[in-house]
């Protein structure tokens, strides 16, 4: 892995994230998602979720981090819902439900590290956590193990 040339593109999807065109801060939340586990993509990534003019990138950020389907990726949103307004909380609920409504083992890993996420010792953490199960558990997936 070239660490390098990681954060050359975090640095490059951050400089992104901050255009006037919303289509651009969507391309790059949805992108930055991958790289999530690097430090530097946390505070451009939890703008986005929190984009301040458009939801479209709200909802394209958050669904790029909850496809993750790891605890990077559900801490950021996690986060970003501790302190979301109602409008933004909505379209990170709709992403939430896009991303695990078809298969319950996705489901139910989710539940589950939100349940140990629900005492993280950063209580905006902690708090989304909280939400973002409650999101959770209103979920009745399409597919289950036969």
């Amino acid at each position: 892995m070239d660490n390098d040339l990681r954060r050359a593109v975090v640095v490059t999807l951050g400089e992104l994230g901050r255009s006037d065109d919303w289509r651009d801060r969507a391309d790059a939340g949805h992108s930055l998602a991958g790289f999530a586990e690097m430090p530097e993509a946390v505070e451009p990534l939890l703008g986005l979720v929190l984009d301040p003019v458009d939801t479209f990138v709200t909802r394209q950020t958050a669904e790029g981090l909850l496809r993750r389907k790891d605890r990077v990726g559900l801490r950021l949103v996690a986060s970003a819902l501790a302190v979301a307004d109602d409008n933004h909380a909505d379209y990170i609920h709709t992403a939430i439900v896009d991303v695990f409504s078809i298969f319950s083992d996705d489901l139910e890993e989710a539940l589950r590290l939100c349940e140990a996420m629900s005492g993280d010792p950063d209580d905006r953490v902690a708090l989304g956590a909280g939400r973002l199960q409650e999101s959770l558990a209103e979920i009745d997936p399409v597919l289950r193990p036969s």
